[in-house]
């Protein structure tokens, strides 16, 4: 005989589950199942930064992701099931919002706020392409899907869909995700993930670049972002080489173009429907910018200044090129030598400080103009592929700037300089992304949505809100579309209050801050389901979804835990029930 659903939840976990049937016959014995569930540990990779000096290259081993927890159950399956235990009052609850509200749920597009994706796990899909914890994952996301979420955030790995062979694709693993988020009615926001999975904040597993892709950098090693001092970077190939054949024949742009295509023609069926946007990745962390704060082997720690990546020779060659063509040859031969170290503060280097520093000088405009135009050109490269792989397909194409908002009270802003955005107190560096983003189409997707300005470290004259605001403003003067993210984990009311402030502004004199398009929270892990999260979580949506309606915060808030409440199952909660 079939499971019933509280039994396929013991099931999932592995643990033994009593549920009392109140409300039924009187008298009825109590039911319980036990399963045992295998774990798997995720496969760690070896992560490689090569330093161009004596000696041979140095090897590091990235720490391996936590294991599941052994003797309990995991608390993503926990909550899961008390979402998935009344399935019938979502239902409920969903056609009572389509009552009040007109037309569709205010869970979905017919909403008037703004909807909220979540991002998955960076090893959802696992080295031998399959779904992660597979059943975890299906309780995850209906657990998602009631409680409100629009849909999904995935990663579209570079190094795991064609690690082995040039042109050889493998989408196993990404079919299922994707199946499984149709059949929950969740979109998905699909990254195609051209850098690699390790050395950044929040990176909890290893995803290296192609395996051939990285036989062909070790070979010409300049394929690599490199430093003053020759350390070379490993995170994603260095848009020096965009337009060269340095990939196995193939020039690094034709590369992504065709994973784009390929992932096109394989998953045509669910474009426009289930998958409703394309982020393209553009540099390391999947962000628009240069891997000028890498933290592996603790190259760089926050809240440094970070170090310029154009060093390796064909960087060099479009440096000299581009002095050359402005009779000014002996500014082509390096970029600043007097701009610190990764881990320096700005006052601490000539071409940082306050007075006279080297970037408001006349070679300092020549340099940080070249570094920051030659980014955005490689934008424009990947953003002509993407809208030939994706035009007329219903998607959305969208791109990830970075939320760098430390030494941002500065004059200089060091570490946007170094990372390619040429943002000073003297100069907007956000309105050129913004209106390159606007010429294709795309929506800018920001970080650090959920940041405010006092908890940061005030030495470093931190700004988050701040910049959050320059960025909403240079958006809406290109007449682009913004969306956001949030930097960290966070799961405390005051975040989400800011990322409610940022996504959908309040109405301020005569104007009205206008919405972001979307917003996707960092990640689905074990901790967003534990109960005081999940709750806090469950309202945070619901009140997205009401942004811009004639409703309290309170009246929201009070639905939302009302909506919590009636989840739990009768009698003891379903959380205890799974870790006893």
């Amino acid at each position: 005989m079939a499971m019933s659903l509280p039994h396929q939840i013991g099931a999932i976990s592995g643990a033994p589950l009593s549920i009392d049937h109140q409300g039924g016959h009187s008298g009825e014995a109590p039911s319980s199942a036990t399963v045992s569930a295998i774990w798997r540990p995720a496969l760690a990779s070896t992560l490689r930064v090569s330093v161009q000096k004596s000696g041979p290259d140095l090897e590091r081993v990235s720490p391996s992701p936590p294991l599941s927890p052994r003797g309990g159950v995991r608390p993503d399956l926990s909550v899961a099931a008390q979402a998935l235990m009344m399935p019938s009052l979502a239902a409920e609850e969903d056609s009572r919002q389509e009552r009040e509200h007109g037309g569709g749920s205010a869970h979905g597009e017919g909403r008037s706020g703004v909807p909220v994706f979540v991002m998955m796990p960076l090893d959802s899909v696992t080295f031998d392409h399959t779904v992660n914890r597979k059943k975890a994952m299906n309780a995850s996301l209906q657990a998602l899907k009631t409680a409100g979420v629009e849909g999904i955030m995935m990663d579209v790995w570079w190094g795991l869909v064609e690690g082995e062979s040039p042109g050889k694709y493998n989408w196993g693993g990404y079919s299922d995700l994707l199946e499984m988020a149709k059949k929950h009615g969740l979109k998905v926001q699909a990254v195609m993930s051209f850098h690699q999975c390790g050395g950044n904040v929040g990176d909890s597993c290893t995803i290296p670049l192609p395996r051939w892709a990285v036989e062909e950098i070790d070979k010409d090693p300049d394929i690599a972002y490199t430093d003053q001092w020759g350390r070379r970077n490993y995170e994603y190939i260095s848009l020096g080489c965009d337009a060269l054949p340095v990939l196995k024949g193939r020039t690094p742009v034709q590369c992504y173009s065709d994973f784009m295509r390929a992932f096109r023609d394989t998953f045509s069926h669910l474009l426009g429907n289930t998958i409703v946007e394309i982020q393209v990745g553009m540099g390391p962390a999947g962000e628009l910018r240069y891997p000028s704060y890498p933290e592996q082997n603790g190259t760089w720690k926050f809240p440094g200044i970070g170090a310029f990546q154009c060093y390796d020779k064909y960087m060099r060659q479009s440096l000299k090129s581009a002095a050359e063509a402005i009779g000014k040859p002996e500014w082509g031969h390096s970029g600043p030598t007097d701009a610190g170290h990764y881990n320096n503060w700005p006052e601490d280097t000539n071409f940082f400080k306050r007075e006279n520093g080297g970037w408001n000088s006349q070679y300092g405009e020549f340099f940080l103009s070249w570094y920051s135009q030659s980014l955005l050109d490689h934008g424009e490269r990947i953003l002509r592929s993407s809208n030939a792989a994706f035009g007329n397909t219903g998607v959305k194409i969208s791109v990830k700037v970075a939320g760098i908002h430390w030494h941002y009270g500065t004059r200089s802003h060091a570490p946007e300089l170094t990372a390619g955005y040429y943002n000073t107190r003297l100069r907007d560096g956000y309105a050129p992304v913004a209106e390159m983003l606007s010429r294709h189409g795309a929506v800018l997707n920001f970080t650090c949505i959920e940041m405010r300005d006092h908890e940061q470290p005030q030495d470093a004259q931190c700004a988050p809100e701040k910049l959050v605001r320059q960025v909403a403003l240079a958006a809406q003067k290109a007449q682009v579309p913004l969306a956001g993210e949030n930097a960290l984990p966070r799961f405390d009311e005051y975040a989400h209050g800011q990322i409610l402030r940022s996504a959908a502004p309040v109405v301020e004199g005569n104007s009205e801050g206008k919405k972001m398009c979307a917003f996707t929270y960092l990640r689905m892990n074990p901790d967003l389901f534990q109960p005081e999260n999940w709750s806090k979580f469950v309202c945070f949506v619901n009140r997205m979804g009401e942004a811009g309606r004639e409703k309290c915060r309170e009246e929201v808030e009070r639905e939302a835990k009302l909506f919590v409440h009636v989840m739990q199952p009768q009698g003891a909660p379903m959380a205890a029930a799974l870790t006893h």
